[in-house]
């Protein structure tokens, strides 16, 4: 559903990114995914190494086994991977930009050889811990510390919670205050002191694994810190590249709730004719489309001028926020079209719509987003 024929700007290797996205999720997800939605499960030992014999896992990295595609080639991806799921998209993000970003950006060559390979194959899985039980917004107040004995060691103490992966991780890049600021740690899931139960009873990203993560006197060598940063530059700066992928991937979503919605309204006959055909659901239609649009602007907009290395955290912010609250509102106009059969799994409508119900919360609210725009609008800040 490309009614403004954005994909016609997309470059042929762009094309083929989309097109090899598109099949996995084809063969891969959609004839499974609403069993483990509706199973509460993930089978990522099946789907990572797959997604990286496909270079799918920190794509948009260079180097270490990764393919080192352009900025719109991996938003590309994004979209099509949240098309079947937007926890198979999470997965992927997660991956890719929380757990390899920083350890390509911010880590030491031994830390890059020994994970990044290994990550990108889908050999290994990564997490990303900063989000506490009491610190969601506000990172800078985490509780989760780090303090060095005499021996050079650091001890690690502490909770993170939310944790996409935790419970099927490796390797777990780690957020925690030190005496110097926070700091980054690169920490071995078998780690003696780490545990990472999973969080069941979700409504939402149910085809996805959600934990938490303790950390009880978790020894680590003096070099599993992350040398190249040091303060809350380490964390947001992984954040924004993660919610890059959020701004294309919701764009998928939205895609398959209007794709859904317009076959059903084709198909569904009321009063002796299409339910398509009244004014009513024509008009839902119209405005889900004129969305999507937009939102597609938006996320290929946002895609030219990462490329071009000019975009900015206030503009992911605008996309995150834009994108994540227009896919929502197209999936609950889906929903109302499909009638009670939206909330069903038979269709992917009712999935979408509780997955984006998260998407909205995680990796920055849409209050904290606003914020961060009401910032860039008059100079003054609201939130600290």
């Amino acid at each position: 559903m490309d009614l403004l024929n954005l994909d016609d700007q997309l470059t042929p290797d762009q094309r083929l990114v989309r097109d090899t996205a598109q099949g996995f999720v084809g063969e891969h997800v959609l004839p499974n995914v609403a069993e483990w939605f509706e199973e509460g499960t993930f089978p990522a030992a099946e789907l990572a190494p797959a997604l990286g014999s496909l270079g799918m896992l920190g794509m948009h990295l260079s180097g270490y086994g990764c393919a080192g595609v352009d900025a719109i080639s991996y938003g590309v991806a994004c979209r099509e991977l949240e098309a079947g799921d937007s926890g198979l998209r999470s997965f992927v993000s997660v991956q890719g930009s929380l757990a390899m970003f920083p350890i390509w950006k911010y880590g030491s060559a031994e830390q890059k050889t020994e994970w990044l390979p290994r990550l990108a194959a889908g050999e290994a899985i990564g997490c990303f811990g900063l989000t506490e039980p009491d610190q969601g917004s506000d990172p800078a107040g985490m509780r989760t510390h780090a303090k060095q004995d005499p021996s050079g060691d650091w001890l690690l103490n502490g909770a993170k919670m939310w944790i996409t992966n935790g419970s099927i991780a490796d390797v777990a890049v780690v957020w925690a205050q030190t005496d110097s600021g926070i700091r980054g740690f690169v920490v071995p899931t078998d780690a003696p002191g780490f545990t990472a139960p999973e969080i069941h009873r979700k409504l939402s990203l149910r085809a996805s694994v959600t934990s938490s993560l303790y950390f009880d006197d978790v020894r680590l060598p003096a070099d599993a810190v992350l040398p190249g940063v040091t303060g809350l530059k380490g964390p947001l700066s992984c954040l924004s590249e993660a919610r890059y992928g959020i701004l294309w991937g919701v764009v998928g979503a939205g895609r398959a709730c209007l794709e859904a919605a317009l076959d059903y309204a084709k198909t569904r006959v009321q009063f002796g004719k299409p339910i398509g055909a009244f004014q009513l659901t024509q008009e839902k239609l119209a405005w889900m489309a004129v969305g999507l649009g937009q939102a597609g602007l938006t996320a290929l907009h946002l895609g030219h001028l990462k490329d071009a290395g000019r975009l900015t955290p206030r503009q992911v912010s605008f996309g995150k926020l834009a994108n994540v609250r227009t896919s929502l509102d197209i999936a609950r106009q889906a929903r109302s079209i499909l009638g009670a059969n939206g909330v069903t799994l038979e269709y992917p409508v009712i999935r979408h719509m509780n997955n984006l119900e998260s998407v909205l919360t995680y990796e920055g609210t849409q209050e904290i987003h606003t914020l961060v725009l009401g910032e860039a609008l008059t100079g003054l800040p609201a939130y600290r």
